[in-house]
C-alpha cells in the first residue's frame, strides 16, 4: 500500500456517528461521571479529541511514537528548547528561519543556552563544533530560505554518539518528500502552517518523537505552557493533510519547471534548487528526499536590495507575503522580510544576499508562473530609470 493511500486511510471515520470528517469538539471542559472519573478528557487545553486525531495522525505520517500540536511553528520550536537546561547548547545550521534564530537569541540565552551556528552542509562541521555540552543538534534541510541539504543519517550518528539529541525542522519537504525519524532523527519540527495546511487559512506547529519518553516531556511542555492548536484549526490541518501527497508533487514539478527557467535568464546569479544537478548537494537530497518541494530561490547580478525590490514588486501571479506552502504562489525578499531579524553580517554569511528572492511555487499551471517571473525580470532596473530621470 503507497504512503499516500495510508495517508488518506489514516483519517479515522467517527465512530459515534460514522462521519468521514473528524468532529471539531469546539469545546472548553469535559463533564466528569465523578472526581477524577471521565472519559479521557478533563480539559481541552490538556487534551481535545480534535487535536488527539490530528497528533496520531501526524506521528503515523512521518513514523515517528508521538506528537503534539501547538499554537505556531514557533511555539513548537519553543517546547524542543525548553527541554534543555541552563548551560546546555545547541549546534544548529548557520542558514536558519529568522524566527528561530530570534528565539534562540534574545529569549534562551539569557537563560544560559547557547547556540553555535555552522554551515551544516559539510558533517566535517558538525564534528569540529560538537561538544559535551552539546544537548541539541538543529537542522533545518532543506533551508529557509538558501535550500541548503545536509545529511540527516550522517549528523545523526554524530549527535548519537555524542549523546545530543538530533531535531530536524521538516516544514520544507514535509513528510511526503522525507522523513527523517527513519534517517536518524530523534524529533522533527513543523510549522503546519505550511503544507502541512497547504491553504494559507491557519497558524499551527507540530513536534513529532522518535520515542515514547521524548513524546511524553514535549507533552508535559505542550500543557504546562498552554501554546495549544485550538479545535478547529486542528481540523483544518487534518483537511490540508488530506491532499498533501497530490499537492506535494505538482508543487514540485512546477517549481522544478521555473528553476530550470531561472538558470537561462541572464538577469540571475544563482538559483537554489535541489532538484538542479548544479545544486552541491543534489546527491545528498535525492538520495534522502523522494522530490524536491515547493521552493526555489535565487539571486540577481545586481545584488541590491532595490533590484530585488522592483522584481517582487512587480509580479501579478506571485504575490509578495510573508509564508509559504499554499496553494497560490507566493515570494519575498528574505533580508527584509522573513531574515530581518537577523544581523546582516551573519544573514550574508549563510548566504542570505540582499538580491536573494524566496519563492513559494504554487499550482497554477507553470508556464503561466515562468511568463510572470519573466516579466517581473524585465523590471529589475525601472525604479533606478525613474529616479534617474527626475535627477
Amino acid at each position: 500500500m503507497s504512503n499516500a493511500t495510508k495517508l488518506i486511510h489514516s483519517i479515522p471515520v467517527d465512530p459515534l456517528t460514522g462521519s468521514i470528517s473528524v468532529p471539531i469538539y469546539q469545546t472548553s471542559t469535559f463533564i466528569q461521571e465523578a472526581p477524577g472519573q471521565n472519559k479521557g478528557y478533563d480539559y481541552a487545553r490538556s487534551d481535545n479529541p480534535t487535536r488527539a486525531a490530528l497528533e496520531k495522525i501526524i506521528a503515523e505520517l512521518e513514523h515517528g511514537v508521538a506528537a503534539s500540536a501547538f499554537a505556531s511553528g514557533l511555539a513548537a520550536i519553543d517546547a524542543v528548547v525548553k527541554l534543555l537546561e541552563s548551560g546546555d547548547e545547541i549546534l544548529a545550521v548557520d542558514d536558519i528561519y529568522g524566527g528561530a534564530f530570534r528565539l534562540f537569541t534574545h529569549i534562551y540565552a539569557k537563560f544560559g543556552i547557547k547556540v553555535k551556528y555552522v554551515d551544516t552542509t559539510d558533517v566535517v562541521n558538525v564534528l569540529d563544533a560538537i561538544n559535551s555540552k552539546t544537548k541539541l543538534v538543529w537542522l533545518e534541510t532543506p533551508t529557509n530560505p538558501t535550500l541548503k541539504i545536509s545529511d540527516i543519517a550522517a549528523i545523526a550518528g554524530i549527535a548519537k554518539q555524542n549523546g545530543a539529541l538530533l531535531c530536524v525542522d521538516n516544514t520544507f519537504a514535509s513528510p511526503a518528500l522525507q522523513q527523517p525519524i527513519l534517517l536518524g532523527a530523534d524529533i522533527i519540527v513543523h510549522s503546519a502552517t505550511k503544507y502541512l495546511g497547504g491553504h494559507s487559512d491557519l497558524i499551527a506547529g507540530l513536534v513529532v518523537t522518535k520515542t515514547k519518553e521524548l513524546g511524553d516531556k514535549i507533552k508535559f511542555i505542550q500543557n504546562a505552557s498552554g501554546a495549544v492548536l485550538s479545535p478547529y484549526d486542528s481540523w483544518l490541518v487534518i483537511r490540508g493533510v488530506e491532499t498533501l501527497y497530490l499537492r506535494v508533487k505538482e508543487h514540485s514539478r512546477n517549481a522544478q519547471i521555473v528553476a530550470e527557467y531561472l538558470q537561462t535568464h541572464p538577469a540571475i546569479d544563482k538559483v537554489y534548487y535541489p532538484g538542479l544537478t548544479t545544486h552541491i548537494n543534489h546527491d545528498i537530497a535525492a538520495k534522502q528526499q523522494s522530490g524536491f518541494g515547493g521552493i526555489v530561490s535565487f539571486t540577481l547580478k545586481e545584488d541590491t536590495e532595490l533590484a530585488a525590490k522592483n522584481v517582487v514588486c512587480n509580479t501579478k501571479l506571485f504575490k509578495l507575503a510573508e509564508s509559504l506552502g499554499g496553494v497560490k504562489s507566493l515570494l519575498c525578499h528574505p533580508a527584509t522580510m522573513t531574515h530581518k531579524s537577523i544581523p546582516v553580517e551573519k544573514r550574508l554569511a549563510a548566504g542570505v544576499k540582499d538580491s536573494l528572492i524566496r519563492l513559494s511555487v504554487g499550482l497554477e499551471d507553470a508556464n503561466d508562473l515562468v511568463k510572470d517571473i519573466s516579466q517581473a525580470l524585465g523590471k529589475i532596473n525601472s525604479v533606478a530609470e525613474k529616479i534617474a530621470a527626475f535627477q
